[in-house]
């Protein structure tokens, strides 16, 4: 006798959480334009362009952004301590990545990067995050509040999966956001509640609709935990002001709200008239200390002018929280053991860059400097192509790695979305990859108001290929606008 054996797992039995959530950035327009990748590699001239343009991610040291001399010097000596031994290695290293080497390896177990850490992050390494954090805030940061992770999301998905116990909580998130948001509430069973950024305002964030949006969500039985706000802004490339962080605390601290700050790219502010503060220093300014207010910063190693995304490092401090609490955060913590170290590493290394006097700092000034002046010089260029642009709109760029412009489309080409099973902008972004080769992300990946459509490009190009770039965004909108033209 036989038997028709189905398979084990399939699409239907797997968890439908995970069906459920999405991650616009890596979703179906990359796996599409890694497709063409291939065509190119294996039959070259197939296509009308001769390379891919990934403008999907904030990804900087694939698109060509250099890493940081002084932070490679420390990790290197950290990773082969054996470099430290002989006198002609050294004279490659600046003499103060090597007193920080020695320093760092000084705080690991067994002096040792491939050895396990404490589940929370090296403790000396926090102590060096924590007089960071102070030394830009101005107040007392405590090593025993931050959790070291493998960049920002892993420590957000903790804090979503700590706060949501049912599908009736409900976490507070921007429209448009960064897709991370709306995927980890999806897959820990909760509801998202979103608030809509005012595009006319420069993607503001209006108090009125914060408050309006929740009391809807309590209204139908949801109960608000939290309110993630992401300053500088992803997608959108705004940077919150400070009586706009105010209001933001005062909302947060009245209706028993954690803040879920991610401050990841508070090194891109590009805007002259802008400044970046983080909501510890806000909250600690307006008077409120730890038990007023439940805040979480997230930071990451990834963005800034440093770009190191593949190291996966980055941190949370929490603030407010009580200890039996955090007990419970670290346990979940160390069901993964620890965090990756040179990550730690590194994100000890840039909270501590180079000060006056240091033998590294002036060239560690000029690399900052020279990465982002280069960055702002990019969002602007880009910045006032896509304005130029028939039926497109996009505000300024005040901070983060993005645009977010608006499409004005025609209905034919709504039309034809429609046919073709697609939203509009993923039509748009689809034809253009394949008629230029650049990658950009649809905006109903990242959420917009019902009725608009928008697309996300990073400003990481290399600058020197941002004119030819433009060249080809500009040909192609116009013949786009020219063949569905009403």
């Amino acid at each position: 006798m036989s038997f028709i054996k189905t398979p084990a797992v399939t699409l239907e039995s797997i968890n439908p959480k995970v069906r459920k959530c999405e991650y616009a950035v890596r979703g179906e327009i990359i796996n599409h334009a890694h497709r063409l990748q291939r065509e190119l590699e294996t039959e070259p001239g197939s296509h009308p362009f001769d390379e891919i343009v990934y403008c999907n991610l904030g990804n900087p040291q694939a698109l060509g952004q250099q890493p940081i001399t002084f932070f490679r010097e420390v990790l290197a000596l950290c990773e082969h301590p054996a470099l430290l031994d002989r006198d002609d290695n050294l004279a490659l290293f600046s003499s103060d990545a090597i007193a920080r080497a020695c320093e760092i390896l000084d705080l690991l177990p067994g002096r040792e990067t491939g050895a396990y850490s404490h589940s929370q992050g090296a403790k000396g390494l926090r102590e060096a995050i924590a007089a960071g954090i102070a030394s830009r805030d101005g107040f007392p940061s405590n090593a025993d509040d931050i959790f070291l992770t493998d960049g920002a999301s892993p420590a957000v998905q903790t804090m979503i999966q700590l706060l949501i116990r049912t599908e009736k909580d409900g976490i507070l998130c921007p429209i448009p956001q960064y897709p991370l948001y709306s995927a980890s509430v999806t897959l820990h069973g909760g509801s998202l509640v979103p608030y809509y950024l005012n595009e006319s305002t420069g993607w503001g964030l209006e108090i009125l609709h914060l408050k309006n949006q929740l009391e809807g969500a309590s209204s139908q039985g949801v109960a608000v935990r939290a309110l993630v706000v992401i300053n500088p802004g992803n997608p959108t490339g705004q940077v919150l002001s400070e009586e706009n962080q105010k209001e933001i605390v005062e909302f947060c601290r009245k209706d028993g709200l954690v803040l879920l700050a991610d401050e990841v790219y508070q090194e891109n502010v590009y805007a002259g008239d802008k400044k970046f503060n983080s909501f510890k220093r806000i909250a600690r300014s307006m008077g409120y200390e730890r038990d007023e207010l439940s805040l979480v910063s997230f930071h990451s190693v990834s963005k800034g002018y440093y770009g190191e995304g593949g190291k996966r490092g980055g941190y949370m401090e929490l603030c407010g929280f009580s200890t039996d609490v955090k007990d419970q955060i670290y346990k979940v913590a160390s069901v993964n053991l620890c965090s990756n170290i040179l990550g730690q590493i590194l994100s000890s290394l840039i909270m501590n860059p180079p000060k006056v006097g240091d033998e590294s700092y002036e060239s560690f000034a000029a690399e900052k400097e020279r990465i982002l002046s280069s960055l702002a010089r990019r969002a602007k260029a880009l910045e006032d192509a896509f304005n130029k642009l028939e039926g497109v709109t996009c505000n300024k760029v005040e901070g983060a790695m993005y645009l977010f412009p608006r499409l004005q489309l025609p209905n034919r080409a709504i039309k034809a979305a429609k046919i073709a099973n697609a939203a509009p902008d993923a039509f748009y972004t689809h034809r253009l990859l394949d008629a230029t080769g650049i990658v950009v992300v649809p905006g109903s990946g990242f959420g917009q108001v019902p009725g608009t459509w928008h697309i996300r490009c990073t400003i990481l190009p290399e600058e020197d290929k941002i004119p030819a770039l433009v060249s080809r965004l500009r040909a192609f909108h116009s013949s786009f606008m020219e063949e569905f033209r009403d």
